[in-house]
């Protein structure tokens, strides 16, 4: 097992096996009356977010939790950080503090990699910049398999803000580790020239989301990052609707396997409406389930695990 997880580029297809396969074994926690397991009792896991971010930060914390990590969580608002102290120094501080783990969030791209050479524990990239997000790209991959019952061979399109979505990188990256079929849809203002073939050969871009829909097992929508974005992008709110959102008519064109994803919080009525993110169709609640048991699965392995 790998000692940092900061990119999809870091798994190979059997490392990225392994934690799902551990994944499914952790979700069965889940259903028991005591929801907590001892395999990481004495270990200190630290929560560091520079960038809010509930949804995250909580999965991270369950998950650790369960496995019966000491949990510390530090937010950047209201902190030291705000006083002017870096993240060479933030990072010396949790390893003198005996730091086994720190789940990273920045808004710099490469922040995580920049901590992994400060710190002695694990890093953990919970999302830095527009770059990367390993672990949501893990749990729609296991989202995939469990509802699918495979990856290899699945067609999936990643649809919207490509270009801000640390979301699409790491899934493009993962799941052409694991044999899917990628294809990034959006308007050309929001997928950067090149941006397939430099992440993973044999990955296609469409600008037509209506001729994607018929041929694919997965279709995942990507939020519209409204706050990282300066310029526009595209003309409005109701024309990128029209154009790339997910409705009811084109749900329909789906084939009557496909699923519907999406990483979470949604803009209801623009990339999405609500007839879709309600549909049975739609696995976003079972997404932010599958969140908590990949990243136990990733906490036990890198810090409990074979790796020991």
């Amino acid at each position: 097992m790998i000692k940092h997880l900061l990119s999809g580029a870091d798994l190979d297809a059997d490392t990225a096996t392994e934690i799902l396969d551990t994944a499914a074994e952790m979700a069965t926690v889940a259903g028991r009356e005591i929801k907590k397991l001892p395999a990481l009792r004495g270990r200190t896991v630290v929560n560091l977010f520079y960038e809010d971010s509930t949804r995250t930060r909580i999965s991270f914390e369950a998950a650790a939790k369960r496995l019966s990590a000491d949990v510390i969580n530090f937010s950047a608002k209201g902190s030291s950080v705000t006083k002017g102290e870096s993240l060479k120094d933030t990072a010396l501080t949790l390893q003198a503090m005996g730091a086994d783990a720190v789940v990273v969030r920045h808004p710099a791209s490469g922040a995580p990699h920049r901590l992994a050479n400060w710190v002695d524990g694990s890093v953990v990239n919970a999302g830095d910049g527009t770059h990367e997000h390993p672990t949501q790209a893990l749990l729609d991959a296991y989202t995939m398999r469990a509802r699918l019952g495979r990856l290899a061979g699945l067609s999936v399109a990643v649809v919207g803000d490509v270009l801000h979505s640390r979301v699409a990188r790491s899934n493009v990256l993962l799941l052409s580790t694991l044999g899917a079929k990628v294809t990034l849809v959006g308007p050309p203002t929001l997928i950067p020239v090149d941006i397939a073939a430099a992440l993973a050969p044999g990955t296609d871009v469409s600008y037509d989301l209506d001729s994607v829909l018929p041929n694919v097992d997965v279709v995942m929508m990507l939020r519209v990052q409204r706050e990282r974005m300066n310029d526009s992008y595209f003309p409005s709110a109701r024309e990128y609707a029209r154009r790339y959102g997910l409705d009811g008519p084109r749900m329909r064109r789906l084939p009557e396997h496909a699923i519907v994803m999406h990483p979470g919080p949604m803009n209801r009525g623009m990339e999405i409406t609500p007839e879709v993110a309600d549909s049975p169709r739609s696995t976003i609640v079972e997404q932010v389930t599958n969140g908590v048991s990949v990243r136990m699965a990733v906490l036990y392995l890198l810090l409990g695990g074979n790796n020991r």
